[in-house]
């Protein structure tokens, strides 16, 4: 792997502008882009999915825990597995308790969802020293219907809003002949009102590595990060140059 060219304090000054000029565009693409997100529309989530905890039976409702927003993992865990998947593994240890905290501060729940049974994911989650809820699907419908798990045979052939033949048609013909049933990383979103709970947003594949500490998990809310900038008077104070623009 080569090293950087070598350059004066001046030119690289000089570079450094020209690649500010650039990440500033590109910031301000992200926040129109989150604006845009958090005013999908949201659909209402009917079924009664029931999944396992350590306290026993709970509902989706039950992963808020009392909060108004959800974020779902489907941690790769397959029922057979002993272990989880170490793609999987990796990103959830980056999660700290300091994470989590500043979620909850924003009215957000954090839960990992795997099929494999409690037994398994309580082991490993032991193994890894983590504090973050995990639910046993029990191989129910909930990895199946928010996209995490493809099985053709039971009617879920998509995964990131692609069907299996066109995977196929791209080239990626194992997405199609893999052994099935088999699970994909996702996020999913979810916002609850009154008691009835509402899918928000779903995110999978490279969408996955788009996110950093907790603000970028917010930013896949429906509630967003909850600061004045994103109000529409916040945004239009910023445009007015009345408040400091952080953001650029």
């Amino acid at each position: 792997m080569s090293l950087p060219k070598i350059v004066t304090q001046e030119e690289w000054e000089t570079a450094r502008r020209a690649l500010l000029a650039k990440e500033k565009e590109l910031t301000k693409a992200r926040d129109r882009l989150s604006t845009e997100r958090r005013e999908l529309p949201m659909v209402e989530v009917a079924k009664l999915h029931e999944l396992e905890g350590p306290d026993g039976p709970a509902s989706l409702l039950d992963l808020f825990e009392g909060r108004r927003q959800l974020i779902v993992y489907h941690f790769m865990f397959h029922p057979d597995w002993e272990d989880g998947c170490p793609s999987c593994t990796a990103g959830t240890s980056e999660l700290s308790a300091g994470f989590l905290d500043h979620l909850h501060t924003r009215d957000t729940s954090y839960a990992l969802v795997s099929r494999a049974p409690l037994e398994k994911l309580e082991r490993w989650k032991a193994e890894q020293g983590w504090q973050i809820p995990w639910y046993s699907t029990n191989d129910g419908d909930f990895s199946y219907d928010f996209g995490a798990t493809i099985d053709a045979s039971r009617g879920y052939d998509e995964f990131n809003y692609r069907t299996l033949d066109e995977y196929a048609a791209m080239g990626r013909e194992s997405m199609k002949t893999s052994e099935q049933p088999y699970d994909m990383p996702g996020r999913t979103c979810f916002l609850q009102d009154d008691g009835s709970v509402f899918r928000t947003y779903s995110v999978y594949a490279r969408g996955l590595e788009s996110t950093g500490g907790s603000y970028y998990f917010l930013d896949l809310t429906a509630l967003g990060r909850q600061e004045d900038w994103e109000d529409p008077k916040g945004r239009a104070a910023l445009e007015r140059g009345n408040a400091p623009d952080f953001a650029t």
